[in-house]
C-alpha cells in the first residue's frame, strides 16, 4: 500500500474530486460532506460541464464534463489527491482509469462507493492502481471518516456527522457502512469516541482487504482499540488473523460477526460479498477463527470479567447491542481511560407512548417509562403540540398495506368491516364516513348531512369549469372515464378547493379552544365568542389594509358570485343543510359560526351587506362535524381531516360530470364546444 498509516487515507487537507458528481445520491452525499469537511473541490458528470452543486449561499462547488476538463479549470495546487466514484458499474473502470493515467502521481487513494462491480472489473482495478502506487477502497464501500480532523468522504455519519461521531481512541472498521454509524453510537454511550470510521465495502471483491487496514491502525498511536463488524463471505478475517498472530498486533479489538442465520438459510444479507462459498467463509467459522485468535470466552452481559485473566487481544460480542457494554468492559480491564465520563446503558427512549389497557396486564418490568427527548428534537416537538392537535403518525413502506381496505379470504373488507354486510346493511354515505375516516358515523343524522353534500356538489350549471371539462371531452370524442378524469383535472384550489380552505380556517379557529363535540349546544358560547374575537381581529386587518392599500384576504367560503346583491345573502344548498338541521334541533358549532361571522362583520361594517355562506363552507362544516372528535381523541390526523372536504366535493362533481358527458354525447356533435375561429382574438395584432 501507498499508506503508511490510517491518516494517510484521509486528513485535513486532503482534496476531494467526485465522479458522476450530479447523480442523485452524490449530489446529496456532496452537500452534507462540503458542509461537514470542507474538503471536496469539484467533481464532473458527462454533459453536466457548467454546473454547480450549490451548498449553500455564495457556496458552490464546480461541475465539469470529464476528469480531464477539471485538471485544466483547477489551479494546480487544488488538483485533487483522493477521488470518489460514484459511477454506474458498466462506467466505473473507464473513470478510474482516465483519473489514474492522467494523475498517477497527484492522486493517492480512490474511494468506489459504486456496488454490484464485477469480480473481473474489480481485479482490473486492483492491478492497475497497485501498478500506479494508488490506494483503492471499496467496491461499495459507504467511505471513511477522519473525526479527529473533522473531515469524511463518502456518506459515513448519516446527513448529521457531528450528531453520530464524537473525536476518541476507537477506529471501527465495517463490512457494512451504516453498521460504522450504529456503533459509533452505542460506543458514545459507554463514553468511548471514534477516531476513524472505515466500511470496507462488502462486493465480491474486497480491494483494500482487513490485513491492509490493521497494518494502518497498527501505526496510528492515537488509536487505542479497533471494533470490528464482519459478514460472511471471503478469507479477508482468515489472513488478518494469521498476520496479527505473527506480528503480536498490539491493538484490543472488539468483533461482532453477523449472518449466522445465513448459515442454515438461504437468506440473502444484502452484500453481494456477503455469501459462504467454500471453507472459511461461514459465519460460524469466522466465529470459530476469532474465538481461537482471542483466547478468551465470548463477552456476556452482565457476566463481570476476570480480574486475574485480562481479555488483553479483545472481546466477541454475541449481539451488537452488547457494545456499549463490552468495550466500558473492556476499557476498564485493560486500563485504558474512556474518552468521556458518561456511561448510558441502551435502552428504550419511547418519546410518544400509549400503551392502553395493555400497560395495565404487563408485568411492570414490560411497561415503558416516559422517555427523554434530546435537543433540538425537545423544541421541535414542544412547538408541534402547540400547534397540532391530531394524531402524530409513524409512516412506514405501504406498498402491499392498507389501514383502510383487506381481504379475510371471504370477502373485502373496509377497516374490518365486511363489504357484504355493508352493502346487505348500511347506506352509501354510513360506508363513505367510514371509509373516509375509519370510523362509522357517530350519530345517525352525519349520513343525511352527507348525502345532502354530495348531492350539491353534482352541478352547478353546464357553464362551471368543471362540467366544461367533461363536455369538452365528450366533445374531443373520448371515453366516459377520460371525461370524468376531465371533469376533477378542472377543479382546483379555487373551484372546490375552497372547502379544504375552510377546514383549515375552522381547525385554526377552534384549535385552542374547549370544544370537543360539535353538536353540544354548549358549545354556543365558545363559537359566539370565537367570532366575535375573529371580526375584532379582522377589523383591525381591514383598517391596515386601507391604510397600507394591501388587498384585504377575504375569509375562505364567504360569499358567493352569484348570491351576492340582497341585504342578507344565502346560498340555497347551503340552506337546506341549515333548515335539516333547525327542523331536527340539531347543533352545529361549525355552521353556526359561519353564519356568526357573517353576520358580525356586516354589524362592524366590513362588508356592506351580510355575505353568504357558500356550498364550499357547508361541505367543510359537514365533515369536519364528523371529524373533530376523532382529531379531539387523537384517532383521525389533522392532515387527513383538511383533505376530505375537497374529496367531497371531488365526489360529487366527478358524477356530475360523467352525468354532462352522457348528455353531451346523446345531443351534442363532435367538436361542437370549440370556438370559431372568427371569435378569437391575436393579441399580437392588437
Amino acid at each position: 500500500m501507498r499508506a503508511k498509516t490510517i491518516t494517510d487515507l484521509l486528513r485535513k487537507g486532503d482534496r476531494i474530486g467526485v465522479s458522476n458528481i450530479t447523480g442523485r445520491e452524490a449530489n446529496k452525499v456532496t452537500a452534507i460532506t462540503q458542509r461537514y469537511a470542507n474538503n471536496i473541490v469539484g467533481g464532473w458528470a458527462l454533459g453536466k460541464g457548467g454546473h454547480k452543486i450549490v451548498i449553500e449561499k455564495n457556496v458552490s462547488i464546480p461541475v465539469f464534463s470529464d476528469y480531464g476538463e477539471l485538471l485544466e479549470n483547477l489551479p494546480q495546487k487544488k488538483w485533487p489527491n483522493k477521488i470518489i466514484i460514484y459511477s454506474p458499474p458498466d462506467a466505473v473502470y473507464g473513470d478510474l482509469k482516465n483519473v489514474v493515467n492522467t494523475s498517477a502521481e497527484t492522486v493517492e487513494t480512490i474511494f468506489i462507493i459504486t456496488e454490484n462491480v464485477s469480480i473481473e472489473v474489480s481485479s482490473k482495478i486492483h492491478y492497475l492502481c497497485k501498478e500506479k502506487n494508488i490506494d483503492v477502497l471499496g467496491c461499495n464501500t459507504l467511505g471513511i471518516i477522519n473525526v479527529i480532523d473533522h473531515v469524511r468522504v463518502g456518506a459515513v455519519g448519516g446527513d448529521q456527522p457531528e450528531e453520530t461521531f464524537h473525536p476518541g481512541s476507537a477506529t471501527i472498521i465495517s463490512n457494512s457502512g451504516n453498521m460504522v454509524n450504529t456503533m459509533a453510537t452505542y460506543l458514545y454511550g459507554a463514553g468511548i469516541g471514534v477516531r476513524f470510521g472505515i466500511s470496507t465495502g462488502k462486493d465480491q471483491l474486497i480491494l483494500t482487504p482487513l490485513k491492509d487496514i490493521m497494518e494502518l491502525v497498527q501505526n496510528d498511536k492515537k488509536t487505542k482499540v479497533v471494533i470490528l463488524y464482519i459478514e460472511p463471505g471471503g478469507l479477508y478475517e482468515q489472513i488478518a488473523l494469521q498476520w496479527m498472530k505473527e506480528i503480536n498486533f498490539s491493538k484490543p479489538i472488539i468483533v461482532y460477526i453477523g449472518g449466522t442465520i445465513a448459515d442454515e438459510t438461504n437468506l440473502s444479507l444484502g452484500h453481494a460479498g456477503a455469501v459462504a462459498e467454500g471453507k472459511g467463509t461461514r459465519a460460524k467459522e469466522k466465529i470459530e477463527l476469532f474465538d481461537n485468535y482471542l483466547n478468551f470466552p465470548p463477552y456476556v452481559r452482565g457476566k463481570p470479567l476476570s480480574r486475574t485473566i485480562k481479555p488483553t487481544r479483545g472481546l466477541r460480542i454475541q449481539a451488537l447491542h452488547d457494545l456499549p457494554d463490552a468495550a466500558r468492559a473492556l476499557y476498564n480491564s485493560l486500563q485504558i481511560e474512556r474518552d468521556y465520563k458518561h456511561y448510558r446503558p441502551l435502552k428504550l427512549n419511547p418519546w410518544l407512548k400509549n400503551m392502553g389497557k395493555l400497560a395495565k396486564k404487563l408485568p411492570p418490568k414490560l411497561v415503558l417509562s416516559d422517555g427523554v427527548i434530546p435537543s433540538p428534537y425537545k423544541k421541535r416537538f414542544k412547538n408541534i403540540l402547540k400547534t397540532h392537535f391530531g394524531k402524530i403518525t409513524t409512516l412506514r413502506n405501504m406498498k402491499n398495506a392498507s389501514h383502510a381496505s383487506s381481504n379475510d379470504g371471504k370477502s373485502p373488507c373496509i377497516y374490518g368491516k365486511s363489504v357484504i354486510d355493508l352493502m346487505t346493511n348500511k347506506s352509501l354515505e354510513h360506508i363513505l364516513i367510514l371509509y373516509w375516516t375509519g370510523y362509522p358515523p357517530s350519530r345517525n343524522f352525519e349520513t343525511e348531512l352527507v348525502k345532502q353534500t354530495l348531492v350539491a356538489a353534482f352541478t352547478n350549471g353546464p357553464g362551471t369549469i368543471s362540467a366544461q371539462g367533461a363536455k369538452l371531452s365528450a366533445s374531443a370524442g373520448n371515453d366516459p372515464h377520460t371525461a370524468m378524469i376531465a371533469t376533477l383535472a378542472t377543479i382546483g384550489s379555487v373551484h372546490g378547493g375552497n372547502g379544504g380552505k375552510a377546514a383549515c380556517f375552522l381547525m385554526d379557529i377552534f384549535a385552542n379552544s374547549n370544544l370537543t363535540d360539535p353538536y353540544s349546544s354548549e358549545a354556543k358560547k365558545i363559537v359566539i365568542k370565537a367570532a366575535a374575537d375573529y371580526v375584532k381581529k379582522l377589523s383591525k386587518i381591514k383598517q391596515i389594509s386601507k391604510e397600507t392599500d394591501i388587498p384585504f384576504k377575504k375569509v375562505p367560503c364567504l360569499g358567493h358570485p352569484v348570491y351576492r346583491n340582497e341585504s342578507v345573502n344565502y346560498d340555497p344548498r347551503e340552506q337546506v343543510l341549515t333548515q335539516y338541521l333547525e327542523k331536527n334541533n340539531i347543533y352545529h358549532a361549525f355552521f353556526d359560526f359561519y353564519h356568526e361571522l357573517a353576520t358580525n362583520m356586516q354589524k362592524e361594517g366590513i362588508t356592506g351587506n351580510v355575505l353568504a355562506v357558500n356550498i364550499d363552507a357547508a361541505i367543510a362544516c359537514v365533515w369536519l362535524g364528523i371529524c373533530w372528535p376523532l382529531i379531539c381523541e387523537k384517532k383521525m390526523t389533522i392532515a387527513r381531516a383538511k383533505k376530505i372536504p375537497f374529496l367531497a366535493f371531488a365526489l360529487g362533481r366527478a358524477a356530475g360530470g360523467a352525468a354532462e358527458y352522457l348528455d353531451h354525447t346523446d345531443y351534442g356533435s363532435l367538436m361542437d364546444m370549440r370556438v370559431p375561429v372568427s371569435e378569437c382574438e391575436n393579441l399580437n395584432m392588437l
